[in-house]
């Protein structure tokens, strides 16, 4: 009986681990193969070369991180700020999709497809944004500007190593959050 096959899902997994703890160079044919415990051999039965596992973990990226997320914000009834929680949660959940969202963002710096991947997918989630803040809001500059001011709290705030005196980062972050999307503070 021959040897049971690696999935491809598995190499492209792989692969996103690999982006998401050292960059895209660290996205290689040899080391996928040793973290996954198999030869390399298996890797071209799915893929022609690294680049062409490269544009499959972009698929997957904008899979699970758009349309899964408007799949899972569609089902939700009610509050559409809750929807933009919750699109948000998903989206940059810290566990998962946060680490592979920030490794290729800086790998689009440097690569035109990864950078044409990413704004396909940042125009996807504003967007999402603008329809979902439309729904509170009338005027067009200022959905633009709180789609944009929301999006830019989202990513932005990972970049940050400020410290704020007397708070949490979360709690001054979903402060922020409730100043965009309009929400009453309590006190």
């Amino acid at each position: 009986m021959g040897a049971k096959r690696t999935p491809r899902e598995a190499w492209v997994e792989e692969g996103l681990r690999a982006l998401a703890s050292g960059g895209v160079d660290a996205v290689r044919v040899e080391a996928l193969a040793k973290a996954l415990g198999v030869t390399k051999g298996g890797f071209y039965g799915y893929f022609a070369d690294r680049n062409a596992l490269l544009e499959a973990m972009l698929d997957a990226w904008e899979r699970e991180s758009v349309d899964e997320v408007l799949e899972r914000v569609g089902e939700l009834d009610g509050d559409p700020r809750e929807k933009i929680r919750l699109a948000g949660q998903l989206t940059l959940s810290p566990d998962h999709l946060l680490p592979i969202d920030l490794a290729i963002r800086d790998w689009a710096r440097r690569d035109e497809t990864a950078a044409a991947r990413l704004r396909r997918v940042d125009n996807e989630r504003m967007a999402l944004l603008r329809e979902t803040i439309g729904t509170f809001c009338e005027d067009p500059d200022e959905i633009e500007a709180r789609s944009l001011l929301a999006f830019s709290l989202a990513i932005g705030s990972h970049f940050l190593a400020a410290e704020h005196p007397g708070r949490t980062h979360t709690g001054v972050r979903a402060m922020a959050a409730d100043i965009v999307l309009g929400r009453p503070r309590s006190r």
